[in-house]
């Protein structure tokens, strides 16, 4: 698999450990979005798409976050703790949507992600940078040219 494009959109908020959104295009073929980089304590991290996890209310059935603490249909108080637990005996609140099989997979997109957003980021230093532009899905398709 080759990474054939990053693409980095810069966060604006300097305080916040969320300090870029990614796309990546693979073998010119496929691609992921919303890849988050964040600053940890040992320097950037890749944290690959997710989504919030939810289940349903006994009552009602309507589908709730783990968090909410009343059902979004009915009203009803739902249950605390709700949530399973990871092996390290934290909620598990969000499940990946797509992300790397094995360590060296990860370590390839953390790498090129993390260079590219490096590359982006002294770019933004510029005078007239102009940032990356991510909202539009059909940027992905290619032209078809008759």
């Amino acid at each position: 698999m080759e990474i054939s494009e990053v693409r980095v959109k810069m966060v604006s908020n300097k305080d916040d450990r969320l300090k870029a959104f990614c796309s990546i295009t693979m073998d010119n073929e496929f691609v992921v979005r919303d890849i988050k980089i964040i600053e940890g304590t040992n320097g950037y991290f890749v944290a690959m798409p997710s989504r919030k996890m939810s289940d349903h209310c006994e009552k009602c059935g309507g589908k709730n976050h783990l968090r909410a603490r009343y059902c979004n249909n009915c009203g009803t108080a739902l249950k605390d703790n709700r949530a399973r637990k990871d092996f390290k005996g934290r909620m598990k609140l969000h499940a990946d949507m797509a992300h790397p099989i094995n360590s060296d997979c990860r370590k390839r997109i953390q790498e090129k992600v993390i260079s590219a957003f490096k590359e982006e980021l002294e770019k933004s230093k510029q005078p007239g940078y102009k940032p990356v532009e991510m909202d539009n899905p059909d940027d992905d398709i290619p032209e078809i040219v008759s």
